[in-house]
C-alpha cells in the first residue's frame, strides 16, 4: 500500500470511528429523523456543488428508480438504523453490529447467486452470527424490550445497507460512483424528511448543533465517501472495505473512554468473533488467499 493510500487509509478510520459521537450529539438535538434527512440531504448537495466547481459531467440516465432504491437501502434504512440505535444502546456496541455488514452481504449474495461460499466464508459466517449473539444476548446493562428493538433496528439497517451494495454492485455497476452517491443521498434525504413530521426534532437547535450536523454531513459523510472511493479504486474493494474493521476499533475505544460506555466481556468476545469472521469472509485473514467480495 503506498503512503497516499495509507493515510487515506486511516483518515477514514479515524474519522468514520469517532463520527459516531458526533452523530449522539447531533440526534440528541434533531432527533433521528432529522438527523438521518438533514445529513444527507447536505451530503447531497455538497457534492453536486463539489462536482460542478470541478466541471465533473454527471450522467443521471440510469433514471431515478435505480438511485431511489439504492437511496432507500444504503441511506434511509443504514443510516435509520444508525441514528436511532446509537444514542440507545451505545456507540461503540452500534460500530461493532455495523462491522458485521459483509457478513450479511455475503449470505444476500449466495441467495442471490452471486457470491459463491466456500469452507473459510462459511467458518466466518457461523462465526459471525455468533458473535452477534454474544453481542445483543449479554449486554452489561438489563436486558429490556427498547435495548433489544434497538439492536433489531440496527441489524436490520446493516443487513438492509449489505441489500443495497448488492444492489448497487449489479444495477448500477456501469454508472458514475459520484453519480451514485449523490443520487442515493438526495433521494435517502427527500424520503426521510417527511418523517420528521412523526418524529419532531426534540429541542430548537442552535449553532453548536448545526454546525455539529455540517460535520456529519460534509466531512463524515460527504468528503469521506469521494476518499473511500479513491482507496477503492487504488487497493481494490476487499482491502478498502477493511477499514470497517479499524473503524470499530476506534469507534469501541472513544465509546469506552471519551462516554464511558460499558461492554460486557461476552460481548468484547462476540466483538472479536464478528470482526474475525468478516475478516475470513473479505479474504483477509493472514495466510488466506485475497479476494474481492464485490463490495
Amino acid at each position: 500500500m503506498k503512503q497516499r493510500d495509507l493515510v487515506t487509509y486511516a483518515v477514514l478510520a479515524l474519522v468514520w470511528g469517532l463520527s459516531f459521537m458526533v452523530l449522539v450529539h447531533v440526534v440528541k438535538a434533531f432527533g433521528w429523523a432529522g438527523t438521518v434527512s438533514l445529513r444527507a440531504l447536505t451530503a447531497g448537495c455538497a457534492l453536486w456543488l463539489v462536482a460542478l466547481a470541478m466541471r465533473r459531467k454527471l450522467d443521471f440516465s440510469c433514471g431515478w428508480w435505480p438511485l431511489a432504491v439504492a437511496g432507500f437501502l444504503t441511506v434511509v434504512m443504514q443510516l435509520a438504523g444508525i441514528a436511532y440505535a446509537a444514542p440507545r444502546i451505545g456507540t461503540a456496541m452500534t460500530a461493532i453490529i455495523v462491522s458485521a455488514i459483509p457478513l450479511f452481504t455475503m449470505v444476500v449474495g449466495r441467495f442471490a447467486g452471486l457470491e459463491r461460499l466456500n469452507e473459510r466464508s462459511i467458518i466466518g459466517l457461523v462465526m459471525g452470527f455468533v458473535g452477534i449473539v454474544l453481542l445483543v444476548g449479554f449486554p452489561d446493562a438489563p436486558l429490556t424490550p427498547d435495548f433489544l428493538l434497538s439492536c433489531a433496528i440496527s441489524i436490520i439497517g446493516s443487513f438492509s445497507a449489505a441489500c443495497g451494495s448488492l444492489y448497487v454492485s449489479v444495477k448500477l455497476r456501469n454508472t458514475d460512483p459520484w453519480v451514485v452517491t449523490i443520487g442515493s443521498f438526495l433521494w435517502g434525504g427527500v424520503m426521510t424528511l417527511p418523517l420528521i413530521l412523526l418524529v419532531p426534532l426534540p429541542t430548537v437547535p442552535g449553532l453548536t448543533d448545526v454546525l455539529w450536523l455540517l460535520v456529519l454531513g460534509l466531512i463524515t459523510s460527504a468528503l469521506m465517501y469521494v476518499l473511500f472511493y479513491g482507496l477503492l479504486a487504488a487497493i481494490g474493494p476487499t482491502r478498502a472495505i477493511s477499514v470497517e474493521f479499524v473503524v470499530t476499533v476506534v469507534a469501541v475505544v472513544a465509546g469506552t473512554t471519551l462516554l464511558g460506555e460499558r461492554l460486557s466481556w461476552p460481548q468484547v468476545v462476540g466483538a472479536v468473533v464478528i470482526i474475525s469472521g468478516c475478516a475470513l469472509v473479505l479474504g483477509i485473514w493472514p495466510g488466506a488467499r485475497r479476494q474481492a467480495t464485490g463490495l
